[in-house]
C-alpha cells in the first residue's frame, strides 16, 4: 500500500507540474506584474491581518486533542503548538503524517503512544468534515438553485466528498469498540464545527483576495470552483494540494471570465497570506520550543548569545537610521546623488517631514544608547518609535518590499532583546556621551555651514541647490535641530533617572566603626572616616559585614582600596556590588589593590594595570645602627641636642592644639587647595579620630606634625597628613618617622607603611602588558613634574618589603577612560566634587616637599 501510494502522488505530481508549466507559458509576464503591483498596500494589509486570522479556527483540532489525553496544558500552550501543526501541515501536509508527528512530539508528555495515537486519529477523521458540508453546499447552489451550473460535470467530485461526513459519522456513532467509547456527540459537532469554520473561513479569506483585487465577477460562482479545487487537492495527497488545487481554479476562474494573470496573482496572494506567512510565523515558535529545549541542555548559552546579537543589531540599526535620516536633512540634494545612499535607503526609515526627519533621528540616537546600556526604560519608547517609523514609512511612496522584510526584522530584534534589557537605568559613559555629542556636534555644523552658503548676501554663497532645496526649508531643518537637541537631552534625563538612595546615603560613622572593630580593617580603612566618599554595606541576616569605600563618576564607582570587614565574606560582598552596581549600569573600579584581591576580580571579568609598589618598613628589623641609617643616626643625636622632642597626642584634641597645627597646616600648604579620596586632608573631624605625632622645639612650640592612620589590626600601621612650619629644621620629617617606628614596634606593630611609590618597577620587563609599558613611559619621564623616581629612592632607605598595587578596572571597559576618571577623581582639589589626590605624590624629603607621605 505504501508503494502504490507513493505511485500515485508522484504520478499525480508528473500530471500537475506539466499542467502548471503549460498555464504559466500561456501567461502574459508583463501583465502579471502589472495585476501584482497593482494591489494597494491598504489591501495588503487586510489580506495579512484576516489571513493570519483565517487560520485560527483550526486550534479547535488541538482543544479537541488534549481532551482526549491524560496531560493537562496550559491554553497558551495549546495555541502556539496548534499553531505550528496546523500552519506546517498546511503547507507541507505528507498525508496528515507531519501533523501526526508533531502533535505528538508537542502533546506526548505524560501520556502511551497508545493514547497518543487514538486521540489523533480521532480528531484526524474530522478534519475534512467541513470541506465535505461544502460539498453540500456547492450542490445545492448548483443543482437547487443554478447558481454555478457551469461547474455541474464536476457532480461526481462533490458528490465524493460531500458523501464523506455521513458516512464517518454514522459509522463513529454505530460503532461500539473501545476506540470511539469516549467520543461522545458533543465532541463530534464540534470537531464537525470547527473543520467546516476551518474550510468556511479559507473560502472566505480566498473570496475576499478576489473582491479586494477588484475583478468583476459573480463571486458566488467561486464557491464550487474552491470547493472542487481543494477536493482535488486533498484526493492528490500534495502538501497543501500543491499544483492540483491551483489548476482546477485556474481552470474554473477561466470558465467565469477571469483571465489567467489575474488568477495567477489571485492564487500567489493566497498562497502567501494563507500558507507561507502563517508558516512563517509557525517555523518561529516551533525554533524558539526547540531552541528553548536546546537552552536548558547548554545552560542557557544560545539565549544569551542570541539576546545579545539581537540587542547588537537593533542599536546598530537605530544609529544607522539616525545617521541616514540626518544626511537626508542636512544635505539633501547631496545624498539623493549618492548611490552609496541610494542603495542604504532600503534598509533604514524616513519621514516625508523634514523636521520629524531630524528630531526622530536623534531621538533614535539617544534610545539608541539606552537599549546598548541594556536599560529596561528604553525598550517601550523605543518600541513606539519604531513602529510609528514603520507605519509612516509604509504608507510613504518610496516603500518597497524589501522594507518590509526590514520592518520584520526590527520586529523580531526587539522582541528577542527585550529579555537583555534589565538595567534600572542607564549611566552615561563617556564613550556614549561622546559619541551621540559629536554627532549632534557635527550635524550641528554642517547644517550651519549649509545655511550659510545658502544665504546669497553671505561671502561664501555659491550655488545652494546643489546642497538644499530652500532657505526656508533649511530654517524649518534648524529650529528642529535646537528641538533634537532639547529631544536628546530629555531622553537622557529619562533613562539616567530614578538614582538609587544607596549613591547618595549620608556617611555613617557609627556603622564603619562597628565592622572596623569586630573584623579589622586595613591600611586605607582609616579614610572613611574622611567622609568624601560614599560607602556600600554589605549585610547578612541584617549584620554589616564588609563595606567599600567608592565614588562615582560617570559610568564608574571608583574603590578606594580594599573591601573592609569579613574577610570570609569578601567575595560575596563582591559580587554583591557588582550585581547592585550593574542593575544601575555602573562598573566598579578597584584602586589601589594588592595582587590576591586582583587576581580574584580577574577571574570575575576584570582586567588589571599595576600602578605602583607599597612601601612597607618591618619594624622588628628597623634599628639606626649599623652603616645603612648611619645619617639618620646622626640626624636623631642632632634633634637630641637641640632640645627637640617627640610627643603622641591622644584624641579628643583641645582648640589650642588644633589651631596649632591649623597654622602649621596652612603654611605648609602655602595657599594651596587640598586633596582628598586617596589622601587625607585637614579637617578636625578626621583627624580627632586617631592620634596625632607632633614634633618640638627646644621652646617646646610644636614645628611639625603627622597624623597616626592604624589599620584596625594592630598589624600595619601608617601616617597621612605629615606637615611641618617655616621653624622646623631639614629632616625633621624623618625625626617624627623614625620615632613612629620604634613607638609602634613597642605596641606590638608588625610593619609600618610608608605608603605607594607611584608608577616603579610598572613595564620594566620586555613581556608587560602594552598598557603596562605606557605607563612605564611616564614613570621614566614624568619625575621633571612629580619627582617619581626621587619618591622611591627615599623611601628605599626604610622600606624592606614591596608590594605591588593595581588598577583593576571591568573587562570591556576602556582603559583610557578607567584611567581617566581615575585621575579625575583622586586629583580634584577637595573644595570640587569629587575631590581627590592619589598617594602617589608622596613626602620625598625634609621641609621642602608639600605632599603627605
Amino acid at each position: 500500500m505504501t508503494v502504490i501510494k507513493l505511485i500515485f502522488v508522484f504520478s499525480v505530481l508528473i500530471f500537475v507540474v506539466r499542467q502548471l508549466a503549460k498555464i504559466i507559458r500561456e501567461v502574459n509576464g508583463q501583465q502579471f506584474q502589472n495585476v501584482l503591483a497593482s494591489q494597494s498596500k491598504g489591501s495588503l494589509l487586510i489580506m495579512l491581518v484576516l489571513g493570519f486570522v483565517s487560520i485560527t479556527p483550526m486550534l479547535i483540532y488541538d482543544f479537541s486533542i488534549v481532551k482526549f489525553l491524560p496531560t493537562k496544558f496550559a491554553p497558551g500552550y495549546v495555541i502556539r503548538s496548534g499553531w505550528v501543526v496546523n500552519t506546517f501541515t498546511n503547507l507541507l501536509g505528507f498525508g496528515g503524517l507531519l501533523g501526526a508527528s508533531l502533535r505528538a512530539h508537542f502533546y506526548g508528555k505524560g501520556a502511551t503512544k497508545k493514547q497518543i495515537l487514538y486521540a489523533i486519529s480521532k480528531v484526524a477523521l474530522f478534519l475534512i468534515s467541513g470541506l465535505s458540508l461544502l460539498c453540500f453546499v456547492s450542490l445545492i447552489m448548483i443543482f437547487g438553485f443554478r447558481i454555478g451550473t457551469v461547474f455541474a460535470h464536476y457532480w461526481i467530485w462533490l458528490v465524493g466528498g460531500a458523501a464523506y461526513f455521513p458516512s464517518m459519522f454514522i459509522f463513529t456513532r454505530i460503532n461500539n469498540s473501545s476506540f470511539f467509547k469516549d467520543l461522545t456527540l458533543k465532541q463530534e459537532l464540534t470537531m464537525t464545527l470547527g473543520s467546516f469554520m476551518e474550510w468556511g473561513s479559507a473560502l472566505g479569506f480566498f473570496i475576499l483576495i478576489g473582491y479586494l483585487m477588484h475583478l468583476p465577477i459573480d463571486f458566488a460562482l467561486v464557491i464550487p470552483i474552491f470547493v472542487v479545487a481543494n477536493v482535488a487537492g486533498v484526493v492528490s495527497m500534495i502538501p497543501g494540494g500543491l499544483g492540483s488545487f491551483d489548476i482546477f481554479v485556474i481552470i474554473g476562474l477561466g470558465f467565469i471570465g477571469v483571465a489567467r494573470s489575474d488568477a495567477l496573482v489571485w492564487i500567489l496572494l493566497y498562497r502567501l497570506f494563507y500558507y507561507l506567512l502563517p508558516f512563517i510565523v509557525g517555523t518561529g515558535l516551533f525554533a524558539h520550543d526547540t531552541g528553548h529545549k536546546l537552552n536548558e541542555f547548554l545552560d542557557e548559552l544560545p539565549r544569551i548569545i542570541i539576546q545579545r546579537i539581537a540587542q547588537v543589531f537593533l542599536t546598530g540599526f537605530m544609529y544607522f537610521s539616525g545617521v541616514m535620516m540626518l544626511l537626508f536633512a542636512t544635505v539633501p540634494n547631496v545624498v539623493i546623488m549618492n548611490r552609496l545612499y541610494i542603495r542604504l535607503v532600503p534598509y533604514s526609515i524616513f519621514f516625508v517631514s523634514h523636521l520629524m526627519n531630524i528630531i526622530v533621528a536623534f531621538l533614535l540616537i539617544g534610545l539608541g544608547s539606552g537599549i546598548w546600556a541594556r536599560t529596561k526604560r528604553a525598550f517601550g519608547p523605543t518600541v513606539a518609535v519604531v513602529i510609528l517609523s514603520i507605519v509612516n514609512t509604509w504608507f510613504n511612496e518610496a516603500f518597497t518590499w524589501r522594507m518590509i522584510m526590514l520592518f520584520v526584522i526590527i520586529l523580531i530584534t526587539l522582541w528577542l532583546s527585550r529579555g537583555v534589557l534589565y538595567r534600572d537605568r542607564m549611566a552615561n559613559s563617556w564613550g556614549a556621551l561622546i559619541i551621540n555629542g559629536s554627532i549632534f556636534i557635527i550635524t550641528f555644523t554642517v547644517y550651519t555651514l549649509v545655511g550659510i552658503a545658502a544665504n546669497r548676501h553671505s561671502p561664501l554663497h555659491f550655488d545652494a541647490a546643489y546642497l538644499f532645496p530652500s532657505e526656508a526649508i533649511w530654517l524649518v531643518g534648524f529650529i528642529g535641530l535646537l528641538i533634537a537637541m532639547l529631544v536628546l537631552f530629555v531622553t537622557n534625563i529619562y533613562l539616567t533617572a530614578n538614582r538609587p538612595a544607596w549613591l547618595t546615603q549620608p556617611f555613617d560613622a557609627e556603622r564603619v566603626k562597628a565592622v572596623i572593630d569586630q573584623f579589622g580593617g586595613n591600611e586605607d580603612s582609616h579614610l572613611a572616616f574622611l567622609r568624601d566618599k560614599q560607602i556600600y554595606f554589605y549585610q547578612e541576616e541584617g549584620v554589616d559585614q564588609v563595606f567599600f569605600m567608592y565614588k562615582p563618576i560617570a559610568d564608574k564607582l571608583i574603590i578606594m582600596g580594599e573591601p573592609v570587614g569579613n574577610s570570609e565574606k569578601i567575595g560575596a560582598a563582591i559580587e554583591d556590588f557588582m550585581k547592585t552596581a550593574d542593575k544601575q549600569g555602573l562598573k566598579p573600579l578597584f584602586y589601589e589593590i594588592d595582587q590576591d584581591l586582583t587576581m580574584q576580580l580577574h577571574e570575575s571579568g576584570f582586567d588589571f594595570i599595576k600602578t605602583g609598589e607599597d612601601g612597607l618598613v618591618d619594624l622588628k628589623q628597623f634599628t639606626l645602627s649599623g652603616k645603612r641609617h648611619r645619617g639618620e643616626r646622626a640626624l636623631m643625636h642632632k634633634f637630641d641636642r637641640e632640645g627637640f622632642k617627640f610627643e603622641v597626642v591622644e584624641p579628643p584634641f583641645s582648640q589650642t592644639f588644633m589651631k596649632a597645627i591649623k597654622n602649621i597646616s596652612n603654611e605648609w600648604l602655602g595657599g594651596k587647595v587640598e586633596k582628598g579620596f586617596s589622601l587625607g586632608f585637614f579637617d578636625n573631624y578626621y583627624l580627632n579620630q586617631a592620634p596625632i605625632a607632633v614634633m618640638k622645639n627646644a621652646d617646646d612650640e610644636i614645628v611639625a606634625f603627622a597624623n597616626i592612620m592604624p589599620d584596625g589590626n594592630q598589624v600595619t600601621t601608617s601616617i597621612d597628613l605629615m606637615r611641618s612650619s617655616s621653624k622646623a629644621p631639614s629632616g625633621i620629617m624623618d625625626g617624627i618617622l623614625i620615632n613612629l617606628y620604634e613607638e609602634s614596634a613597642k605596641k606590638g606593630f608588625k610593619y609600618f607603611d610608608l605608603g605607594m611609590s607611584p608608577l616603579s618597577n610598572v613595564g620594566t620587563s620586555r613581556f608587560s602588558f602594552t598598557q603596562e609599558r605606557i605607563v612605564h613611559l611616564i614613570y621614566q619621564y614624568g619625575y621633571r613634574f612629580y619627582s617619581f623616581e626621587g619618591l622611591r629612592s627615599y623611601k628605599e632607605k626604610y622600606v624592606d618589603k614591596w608590594e605591588s598595587k593595581y588598577i583593576a578596572y571591568y573587562r570591556g571597559s576602556s582603559l583610557v577612560f578607567s584611567v581617566l576618571q581615575v585621575l579625575l577623581i583622586v586629583n580634584r582639589p577637595r573644595n570640587q566634587t569629587p575631590t581627590r589626590i592619589p598617594k602617589l605624590l608622596d613626602f620625598i624629603s625634609g621641609a621642602e616637599n608639600k605632599s603627605n607621605i
